[in-house]
């Protein structure tokens, strides 16, 4: 395994955060060859970086319609991490009809759901090219580190609201990755979330609220995170980059918003 931690720079709890993720990896990890859904924030960064210094053989994967910021942001952070990319760019010709069928797949409106099973369509579509089976994803990190902007008026109501909160984000997020799986095992990709494990769910949760949020004002949040990303040689600008939802930084919910248009002018 490479050195990856600048370790008179990380605390304790940095350290045992490190742990659990390296755990985390390794126990859904049975293959060398993996690819890494990857938008270059610090998530997906920092999942990048410590599986990558484990020794896998890892190629980050980012999709999203051209001049899309996931595409412009990610070619910089890997360039600059210095990993294998590449790149799925969404035809605006074949869009709609991609999302038409994939909400007769999971057969719900959720909008978030729906964006979200676009989005990892195109990644398993890329993976396939790439002969990739596994892709892992950073997805957990912003509901155990109130990583969403939702948590500064939770812990404006106090901490137990931020844990309501969180088991419900958890939920949601859980119910969401299966729906995704459905829509990727058409191309025989398998979306892996180690930060939704249950040891890591656990091990999360105990954290100090503080070393996530400091309260309604905390516009960055995710600070234990960014601070391991930091200490682990991501650059500052990924590691302190605001969060930008992958179905806002593809611009997938853009396009899904003009193509639903067109759905409910013909019904």
């Amino acid at each position: 395994m490479k050195s990856h931690r600048i370790t008179d720079m990380m605390t304790n709890l940095e350290k045992k955060l490190e742990k659990q993720i390296i755990r985390s990896i390794q126990n859904v990890m049975d293959s060398k060859k993996i690819g890494i859904a990857f938008s270059g924030g610090v998530d997906s960064s920092l999942l990048a970086k410590i599986t990558t210094d484990l020794g896998y053989d890892v190629l980050l994967l980012t999709i999203g319609f051209d001049d899309s910021h996931d595409i412009k942001f990610s070619q910089d952070i890997a360039t600059m991490l210095g990993y294998k990319h590449v790149i799925e760019t969404i035809s605006e010709k074949t869009f709609s009809e991609v999302a038409k069928r994939i909400r007769q797949i999971i057969q719900t409106d959720n909008l978030s759901w729906n964006e979200n099973c676009i989005a990892f369509y195109y990644v398993s579509e890329l993976a396939k090219k790439h002969d990739i089976k596994k892709v892992l994803t950073a997805n957990g990190i912003d509901e155990l580190f109130c990583g969403y902007n939702s948590y500064r008026e939770a812990i404006g109501q106090g901490e137990n609201a931020v844990i309501t909160m969180m088991e419900k984000k958890l939920d949601n997020e859980i119910e969401m990755m299966n729906a995704v799986n459905s829509i990727t095992s058409e191309f025989g990709i398998h979306v892996i979330q180690p930060f939704l494990s249950t040891k890591f769910i656990e091990f999360a949760k105990k954290m100090p609220l503080d070393e996530k949020i400091h309260g309604p004002d905390d516009l960055i949040r995710k600070h234990i995170i960014r601070k391991l990303a930091l200490s682990t040689g991501i650059p500052t600008y990924s590691a302190f980059k605001r969060k930008k939802a992958l179905q806002y930084g593809s611009l997938i919910h853009k396009n899904l918003m003009k193509v639903r248009k067109t759905w409910n002018k013909i019904s």
